[in-house]
């Protein structure tokens, strides 16, 4: 009998992470759960358990190398990588913007992702049949005003799996980027800004009906789910009233 397949998704504890855990183990995947909130990671496999999946989860800062290995200790091998941790802070011009929020930004979109390929790509590999999946962001291939520092943290994130994708054909590992625009999730908007609810709800004011972290969850799983010869390199994923980052139809 064929052993389950493993999943690790990093950033499980809240939005696209934790909708996607919960596709993935529907699916017939054992998820193991990381991120730094260890009591949020801890109820949503519970959650999922209870359903009569498995789930395990991992608090894990993807930023720190250390305890990256040494998580990545417990794998011989592995199916599925959903490199999903990440975010954006603030929204200020290049002028202005806080270069502690663009460090912090890139050690957690491009570092963190680097941590935990390199880590775990050997039991990737060891699999016969591993995919890694890499959560950009329209972010990644297009620019806008006050996102700077963002931008520039995951175009850094569509070139290191542009490249891992040459580097390793012939391999029987995919990557997969998944690049989503406007999606409307409980925590994306309100971290950016600080906790200011207000500015947060600015964004998707007048939005009718952007992404949801379900919507994108669906996405990943449906790229995952490819048979195994067929690659899904990028795929960007927008609502219909977003045309660009700079183009969004509003009602108001």
């Amino acid at each position: 009998m064929a052993a389950t397949p493993i999943a690790v998704i990093t950033g499980a504890s809240s939005g696209i992470g934790a909708a996607t855990a919960r596709r993935l183990a529907a699916d017939g995947y054992r998820i193991v759960l990381t991120a730094r909130r260890k009591d949020r990671i801890e109820a949503l496999a519970a959650e999922i358990n209870e359903a009569g999946h498995e789930a395990t989860a991992y608090a894990l800062d993807v930023t720190d190398r250390e305890a990256v290995d040494t998580f990545a200790t417990a794998f011989r091998n592995l199916a599925v990588l959903v490199n999903n941790a990440g975010g954006a802070l603030g929204a200020d011009p290049v002028a202005t913007g806080d270069p502690a929020d663009w460090r912090q930004m890139y050690e957690t979109n491009v570092i963190g992702t680097l941590n935990v390929t390199q880590a775990l790509l050997p039991a990737l590999t060891a699999s016969g049949d591993g995919t890694i999946v890499i959560l950009s962001s329209t972010a990644a291939l297009a620019s806008y005003e006050g996102g700077g520092g963002y931008v520039a943290a995951k175009h850094g994130e569509h070139v290191l799996a542009e490249t891992l994708r040459l580097e390793i054909v012939g391999t029987p590992v995919r990557v997969i980027e998944v690049a989503p625009g406007m999606v409307k999730t409980e925590e994306f908007a309100t971290t950016r800004f600080r906790g200011d609810t207000e500015k947060a709800a600015k964004v998707y004011a007048g939005v009718d009906a952007p992404l949801s972290a379900d919507d994108v969850a669906d996405t990943i799983t449906w790229a995952v789910t490819r048979p195994s010869h067929v690659n899904i390199d990028l795929l960007v994923v927008r609502p219909r009233a977003q045309a660009s980052n700079s183009k969004v139809h509003r009602t108001l």
